[in-house]
């Protein structure tokens, strides 16, 4: 009699071929049809976003110069008692502008270099009537280049500013003036601007001239690129395919300040997106192995489920932590050996969870220790400075966290401070954080404005991060002896002030993108005054995304509470105040994110007696 054991590996490696091969090329064709058309729908992303991208540096510079000729125009006439034709013409000539023209409170035109202008009103047009914000609370406006409402045949770029005396001047471009004064600037747009790997932007003028073109084919027509672009026949921002510099490409064009900008890319480069995309097989995996599984059970459940469920139940009890359940099933050669290796492999499981639990229990002390140790912990932390105090708080919700504050003096009179955010938790997010608050105090020591060490780190943080990370950051610069704070923010939660009269605000500003979110970005600094007495208040968002049992969160509204509540708090206990509120708020709920705080109250400056 034989009693050697049944083998049913042979009949499965029939069938199993049988159905990947069919799976395989089920899938195939779907990633190939899906990733067809997203790639279509992420070019046509891309190419809006850099459009919208130099559009608005081309609006933004030509807003900007001609705002700061008016404003200079305005000064000029601030400083007189009488406003002239004469003066008009002469301050028109000395500032290479094509018109001014000085309204009175009423919205009339009063005075002008256009004397057609004069009496006009300024509310009976549609292009005059928006610079009548100016009567009403706005200090200043900029027009975009258009048809001026009293002829429709004159067009013009406007700007205005408030006088004095009241009412405000009005400072023009015409179409020749206008071109001149950002040419220049356009000229250099495109120089160095990618649009994905190959592409690229082409501004043309109204003549279809080129204007700014990285292949240097700067006043020639747009034809040399090989590009026509009929304006009747093809919509602005709709997508069209072209033959440019010899190579096909998607194109799209959109227009502004009398520029039309194209943005290309080959379509090669679209392809080969798509073809990358169509070799990960992650889709196909799970739809390959999930009907695997089904045909499998099918054709095989009368000679292994038994067996199989018998292993389930017993590698149940083990998942479910009883390490000790043995596994006996040996009806066939290959369950035997399958459950020799299992209880092989819980009791080495156990053996290294033991070892693993306290090798780990001693990282992550030594971890946590090693990331304190980098923070700022005496207050403190400069007894002998008078000017302001400074308090910091963190609690992490892990052993190690993402979160970190600091501050250090740049020099005698500037204090940098700041706080931040990484993405993530755990030992990943506290790596990133040393690596960023390095950068950070390294830039800043050696003399960069606030705005420029958040672009140096951003470039720096975005080399090699393959995994993705990135960290909000939020860093100011106190001028100890004004009590001016200059500032910039990367994404992060904007911080409260609460004044010495006991009212609270919040800072604002507009965010700049998150540290290592993209290469190449560039941040804006601002600026806010501090009088005596003032708190600024820094928080990351572990505070006011602090969630109870009912899943409501702690909130902006609580904490700019606890601060008007607790007008008699030294900077010392604000901290401690809030940290207490949210904890109270919380609960029992488990803390859920980094909770991390900086107060700085400015006192006064340094020498000046209390």
């Amino acid at each position: 009699m034989n009693t050697s054991k049944k083998k049913i590996s042979r009949s499965f490696q029939k069938w199993l071929l049988l159905l990947v091969v069919t799976a395989f090329l089920a899938t195939t064709a779907f990633l190939w049809v899906f990733q067809t058309r997203l790639a279509k729908d992420n070019t046509i992303r891309l190419l809006e976003l850099n459009i919208y991208d130099v559009r608005d540096t081309i609006k933004d510079a030509s807003d900007e110069n001609l705002l700061k000729l008016t404003t200079q125009i305005a000064a000029e006439l601030n400083g007189t008692d009488e406003i002239s034709p004469e003066l008009l013409n002469e301050l028109c000539r000395r500032y290479d502008v094509t018109d001014i023209n000085c309204i009175n409170s009423d919205g009339i035109i009063f005075a002008s270099t256009y004397p057609d202008f004069l009496n006009y009103n300024m509310a009976s047009g549609v292009q005059s009537a928006e610079f009548m914000v100016l009567l009403s609370g706005e200090d200043k406006y900029v027009q975009k280049y258009q048809p001026v409402s009293y002829d429709n045949s004159i067009s013009r770029k406007y700007a205005g500013v408030l006088l004095e005396r009241g009412g405000f001047v009005q400072a023009g471009y015409g179409f020749e003036r206008f071109k001149e004064d950002i040419d220049q600037f356009v000229v250099g747009v495109t120089r160095n601007r990618h649009v994905g790997e190959g592409g690229c932007m082409i501004i043309a003028d109204e003549s279809w001239n080129i204007v700014s073109d990285r292949n240097g084919n700067e006043g020639k027509n747009l034809n040399v690129t090989g590009l026509h672009i009929d304006t009747k026949a093809m919509a602005k921002g709709e997508v069209f395919t072209a033959d440019v510099y010899g190579e096909n490409c998607y194109c799209m064009y959109k227009a502004q300040e009398g520029y039309t900008i194209v943005a290309v890319i080959p379509r090669s480069e679209v392809a080969q997106a798509r073809n990358i995309a169509v070799a990960v097989t992650t889709t196909m995996q799970i739809i390959v192995f999930a009907v695997l599984s089904i045909m499998i059970y099918i054709l095989v459940k009368k000679l292994v489920v038994n067996n199989i469920l018998k292993i389930n139940d017993s590698l149940a009890a083990i998942t479910e932590g009883k390490l000790d359940t043995v596994v006996d099933v040996r009806s066939y050669e290959e369950f035997a050996a399958l459950s020799n290796d299992i209880n092989s492999t819980v009791d080495t499981l156990k053996r290294y969870i033991s070892d693993a639990e306290a090798r780990i229990d001693a990282e992550l002390a030594l971890a946590k220790a090693i990331q304190h140790s980098a923070l700022p912990s005496i207050f403190p932390p400069f007894p002998n400075r008078k000017e302001f105090e400074i308090r910091a708080s963190m609690d992490t919700a892990k052993e190690v966290g993402g979160d970190f504050y600091d501050f250090y003096f740049i020099d005698e009179e500037h204090l940098a401070f700041l706080i931040a955010d990484v993405s993530g938790k755990g030992i990943p997010a506290a790596m990133f954080m040393m690596t960023a608050k390095t950068l950070l105090k390294s830039y800043a020591e050696s003399g960069m404005s606030v705005s420029d060490v958040l672009t140096q780190a951003n470039n720096k943080l975005c080399e090699g991060n393959d995994a993705g990370m990135f960290v909000t950051v939020w860093m100011g610069y106190l001028n100890t002896k004004t009590g001016e704070v200059t500032y910039a923010n990367a994404g992060h939660n904007p911080p409260l002030i609460r004044h010495a009269d006991g009212s609270v605000e919040r800072v604002k500003s507009r965010p700049g993108l998150v540290l290592a979110g993209m290469e190449n970005i560039r941040y804006r600094s601002y600026t806010i005054q501090l009088s005596k007495g003032d708190i600024l208040f820094l928080y990351t968002d572990g505070v006011t995304e602090a969630t109870n049992n009912n899943n409501s969160l702690y909130g902006e509204g609580r904490l700019r509470s606890v601060l008007e509540r607790e007008t008699s708090a030294d900077i010392n206990s604000l901290c401690l105040l809030v940290k207490a509120d949210v904890d109270a708020f919380v609960g029992v709920a488990p803390q859920l994110d980094d909770i991390t705080m900086l107060s700085l109250q400015y006192k006064l400056p340094k020498g000046e007696a209390t």
